[in-house]
This record gives C-alpha cells, sequence and structure tokens, in this order.
C-alpha cells in the first residue's frame, strides 16, 4: 500500500529535522543527503495530492516539478537544481574525503537554509 500525501509530508517534515541533527554532528555528506531526500518526500507528497497518483520510486526532484507543473521562482529553482546534482555525489560518493572537503560547514549551512525555504514553499502549493 502506498503512503497517502499527509505520511510524506510528514516523513519531509522528520528528514530536515534529521538534517539538521547531522549537521549539528558535523556529519555534513549526510545533512546535503537528507535535505534532498526531505525535499524529495515533499515533491512526492505534493505530486500524489495534486495528480492523483502515486509517486514513482526515483530520486529527481526536477522530473517532479516538471511533472506537476511547477515553475519555482528563479532562486528556488537553480538551488532545486543544485540540489539534485548533489543527490547523486552523497548517495553514491566515488571518494569521502573529496566530499567532505567539497561539503564544508559554510556550504552545508546554506544548502540547510534553502532546502528549508524550498519545504516552506512546496507545502504552499498544497
Amino acid at each position: 500500500m502506498s503512503k497517502k500525501p499527509d505520511e510524506w509530508f510528514k516523513q519531509a517534515d522528520y528528514d530536515m529535522k534529521t538534517a539538521e541533527y547531522l549537521f549539528k554532528g558535523r556529519r555534513y555528506v549526510y545533512s546535503v543527503f537528507m535535505c534532498h531526500l526531505s525535499i524529495e518526500k515533499a515533491l512526492k507528497g505534493l505530486y500524489q495530492k495534486k495528480l492523483e497518483e502515486i509517486p514513482p520510486k526515483i530520486h529527481n526532484l526536477i522530473y517532479f516539478l516538471n511533472k506537476m507543473g511547477l515553475k519555482p521562482d528563479e532562486s528556488i529553482g537553480k538551488f532545486v537544481v543544485k540540489l539534485n546534482e548533489a543527490s547523486v555525489v552523497t548517495r553514491y560518493p566515488e571518494e569521502l574525503g573529496k566530499l567532505q572537503k567539497d561539503f564544508t560547514q559554510p556550504i552545508v549551512k546554506d544548502i540547510l537554509l534553502r532546502s528549508k525555504e524550498v519545504l516552506k514553499w512546496i507545502k504552499k502549493q498544497l
């Protein structure tokens, strides 16, 4: 049985809190991963609510925006593209040391803050 839209949003909130927890614990790579997962789940909840279809088991945030015909403002759109690209490297890291150099505290702090903004924006689309 598939999740209901409210369950997707509940899990998205939980995952965002997990991203914050990982950030505080200096697990920056996984904080970014959880930011992506949170946005992915929120988009899946919105997808299910708007299209009345079970969302596909994919991770591409852009796919969900396009499928629902959502056009975020430029800053949100660019950030979602950036977060979407970060998903692959944080999900399937080639070299942990390189990721740790790429995803420093200031960079991840910005990703976390912007992810929270995107999550709020998605919820406003209900």
